[in-house]
């Protein structure tokens, strides 16, 4: 075991912002790859939570603040994917290879710091979310054996924590996937369980209207013992809506991985339209769906609150596909902070073999591969740690809220609208200005409130 030729001192990462000159390798991601990597990132943990967040919002706001949702992500990208590429966004010699080295350009040093703590917490969190979500369908296996076996009525008990562990486990070995480039395999086969599980949930929940005879729900949604009370959901609702759909924070990487031509640019745009409204139509679809078929009685995750208990294998297969997806889903969303973590160090000690070297390991039965000291390390502490934090926080709803609230306004809506300026030379108090800085600020207030709601519900679960 040992690292050979130039591996003794090349570097983990090259610099994130490079010049056509300087290009580590060949893209040759197309429309349909991004597509399936926007697909994998967007439609996870967050889908689940969207019957609930109907019930609580009534049959008029839930659909309306969706569709809402949609646009405000489609008009975010579309001033995101103009951004790659600098100073000319659709053939300029500089790439903004990650959303942190777009801000640095943009806007200078003092943003990149406050985008930074936004950026990786939101990506952390994400990783976080996955686990708790991951560990609630392979719970829901167990269940759904044992009211099969027992009756709809059995005390059937099953804890969080072993299967928090076993997911670690497997993101452990994962997640040593060198990068984005060497993962679209992966999302592609997470796209494909993203799919799935979301057509089950929407055709159980149409089954069961079917099975009721009727549409269940009401245009006020769910009633709460107080106005306080619908207050809070309401607000919790929304931040489970936030959670579901933005992805900016991993568009760059994504647009980085595009052969061109035709420009990044414009291939990006129209994959993040067609994703966006493919996985809006599967969130109607299953917020809608499930509303129907339970109202009131409407359970925070779709799939694993147990509405549904046959066929149990559907119920067991639909699962199965969520734990598959979120494998890939955590890494799409902890690729970027490995990259940044992995590369700063290779900066900071370019001369350390433990940071720079790869070593060339052959075990039974498996290709050769090489392994990093660094990266072994430090994604395995990563890994341990979002485990951990999932086993003290393992609330679904209340975490995605949380998420979604906090990090919507600044990494979908404040900093693409500010690079977008800078970009475009748009001058203060111009139209376009104007538009802009008041879709940010009606942005901000609903973020606000949502996370005001959230942070009661998780709260309130806690102490519970």
């Amino acid at each position: 075991m040992g690292s050979e030729g130039e591996d003794q001192h090349s570097p983990l990462i090259t610099n994130f912002s490079d010049t056509e000159a300087e290009q580590p390798f060949k893209r040759t991601g197309t429309i349909w790859t991004a597509i399936a990597h926007i697909i994998t990132g967007v439609i996870g943990a967050g889908v689940l939570s969207l019957a609930w967040s109907t019930a609580q919002l009534g049959w008029v706001a839930g659909p309306l603040i969706m569709v809402v949702f949609a646009a405000i992500t489609i008009v975010s990208a579309n001033l995101l994917c103009d951004c790659y590429r600098s100073p000319d966004p659709g053939c300029g010699p500089t790439r903004n290879r990650s959303y942190v080295d777009a801000v640095q350009l943009y806007l200078g040093e003092k943003h990149k710091k406050i985008c930074a703590v936004f950026l990786y917490e939101s990506l952390y969190g994400c990783a976080v979310a996955y686990v708790i979500t991951s560990a609630a369908s392979v719970k829901a296996i167990e269940k759904s054996n044992c009211y099969h076996k027992e009756g709809h009525e059995a005390s059937c008990s099953y804890g969080d924590t072993i299967f928090m562990l076993l997911f670690g486990a497997v993101q452990i070995i994962v997640s040593q996937i060198p990068d984005f480039h060497n993962m679209a395999w992966l999302s592609v086969v997470a796209a494909i369980m993203s799919f799935t599980y979301s057509s089950i949930g929407l055709g159980l929940g149409f089954a069961k209207v079917i099975e009721n005879r009727e549409i269940k729900g009401s245009i006020v949604g769910v009633t709460a013992d107080s106005v306080a009370d619908k207050v809070w959901l309401v607000l919790q609702a929304v931040g489970d809506i936030a959670f579901a759909y933005p992805y900016s924070v991993i568009l760059l990487e994504i647009q980085d991985t595009l052969k061109s031509p035709p420009p990044e640019r414009e291939t990006m745009k129209k994959a993040s339209t067609s994703a966006i409204i493919i996985t809006t139509f599967f969130y109607l679809c299953c917020g809608c769906f499930g509303y129907a078929a339970f109202g009131s009685d409407t359970p925070g995750n779709l799939l694993t609150g147990f509405g549904f208990y046959e066929p149990y294998w559907l119920v067991d297969f639909a699962n199965a596909c969520i734990v598959l997806h979120l494998v890939g889903g955590y890494q799409v969303f902890s690729q970027p902070v490995f990259a940044y973590v992995e590369g700063w160090f290779s900066w900071k000690f370019p001369n350390s073999g433990f940071v720079n070297n790869f070593y060339s390991f052959k075990l039974p039965l498996i290709p050769a591969f090489q392994l990093n000291p660094l990266r072994l390390c430090f994604r395995t502490t990563y890994v341990v740690s979002t485990t951990v934090i999932a086993m003290i926080f393992p609330y679904f709803n209340q975490v995605l809220g949380v998420l979604g609230a906090l990090n919507f306004w600044p990494l979908a809506i404040y900093f693409p609208v500010k690079m977008y300026f800078v970009q475009k030379k748009i001058g203060a108090w111009t139209t376009k200005w104007v538009v802009l800085q008041t879709f940010s600020i009606a942005c901000l207030i609903v973020s606000i409130l949502a996370f005001i709601g959230s942070v009661e519900g998780l709260i309130s679960a806690k102490l519970s």
